[in-house]
């Protein structure tokens, strides 16, 4: 790192020191500059051009009472779905000329608290946050403390926080249940901890259906718990599946797109396009590389544009609102992976 890069940056006092003149003058340069004498203000523009000079906008806002900034904390920003619902929110914040700080909790609810810690003292107006878990004590703190929080694709129950979901067991009943219509009574699931509360519900949703065609549910949808929720998490388990005694299910139902990406992957570079067309795959999301894969991929559509819109929608409604729970109903597009 060079020595410029370094280099502590400047303050207010330090363009005043420079431009020989109060730090008042150099606000009112920055603010009001129609006030200020000509040749004062070339002078103070001149100091804030050598000293690379940023106005520090959140402490303006400060002073001012007009902060308009919002703090969103999702699982994983890499995640295109929630890539997506943070676009949502980025619309609806566009609305009404507010702004968004977006961060990852990486499902960990110690990097969840700090970052809520960091929005709070940046002092943004509202919160929108996918929950890692299901302590909601710190967000009905920060709540407690006039900032606005709007939990983001979790329920709220009776925790007194607006939120904005997706039926999720819903939404595994559907992918179980088009695979039963397809003719499959074993399937494999791959699935995340059920710590996480979408993995916990779909797979209810998923033994809900085999339950409700007659079959036994445990027999009918065999868990494997994933690492992470990632493509090569998927990846790996397809190979591990592949390998063990009983080999590869003929249908397999994947706790979100990035999964079935693995999925996909891992069962064409062991047995090529022939092997790969031999297994049912479902996914979840529908995200926008689902329809654009090798085999196009069947899944469970979200409404994340939608989702993060209404979120944010709650977030700016009048104090005198009331606490709203949003459950959007979740959608299956079949495509070609699941007709085996």
């Amino acid at each position: 790192m060079t020595t410029d890069a370094r280099r502590k940056r400047a303050s207010i006092s330090d363009v005043a020191r420079l431009a020989g003149v109060a730090v008042g003058t150099v606000s009112n340069v920055l603010n009001r500059p129609e006030i200020v004498a000509p040749a004062t203000r070339a002078r103070v523009e001149a100091a804030i051009s050598e000293m690379s000079f940023v106005p520090n906008g959140v402490a303006r806002q400060l002073r001012a009472g007009t902060i308009t900034t919002v703090g969103v904390v999702v699982l994983d920003i890499r995640n295109p779905f929630f890539t997506e619902v943070a676009r949502g929110v980025e619309d609806r914040l566009a609305v009404a000329d507010y702004t968004l700080m977006l961060a990852s909790s990486d499902d960990d609810p110690a990097r969840e608290r700090k970052y809520l810690q960091l929005f709070e003292q940046h002092g943004v107006v509202g919160l929108l946050v996918v929950p890692s878990g299901p302590d909601l004590g710190q967000l009905l703190d920060i709540q407690s403390r006039g900032v606005r929080v709007v939990l983001l694709d979790a329920p709220a129950g009776t925790s007194g926080l607006s939120s904005v979901s997706v039926d999720d067991e819903a939404g595994g009943a559907l992918a179980m249940a088009h695979l039963i219509e397809r003719g499959h009574t074993h399937v494999v699931m791959l699935n995340g901890s059920h710590d996480i509360r979408q993995c916990a519900a779909r797979l209810a949703g998923a033994r809900r259906a085999a339950a409700d065609a007659g079959l036994d549910p445990a027999d009918a949808v065999r868990e494997v718990r994933l690492r992470a929720l990632d493509s090569a998490s998927g990846a790996e388990a397809t190979l591990a599946l592949a390998d063990a005694p009983g080999g590869l299910p003929p249908a397999m139902f994947c706790v979100n797109d990035l999964v079935a990406v693995g999925v996909q992957r891992a069962l064409r570079l062991r047995g090529g396009t022939a092997l790969l067309e031999s297994v049912a795959i479902v996914g979840y999301d529908d995200i926008d590389i689902a329809s654009e894969l090798a085999v196009p991929l069947t899944s469970v559509r979200q409404p994340t544009h939608e989702m993060g819109y209404r979120a944010a929608d709650l977030l700016l409604a009048p104090e005198s609102a009331e606490v709203e729970q949003v459950v959007f109903a979740p959608e299956l597009v079949v495509r070609a992976s699941s007709e085996r």
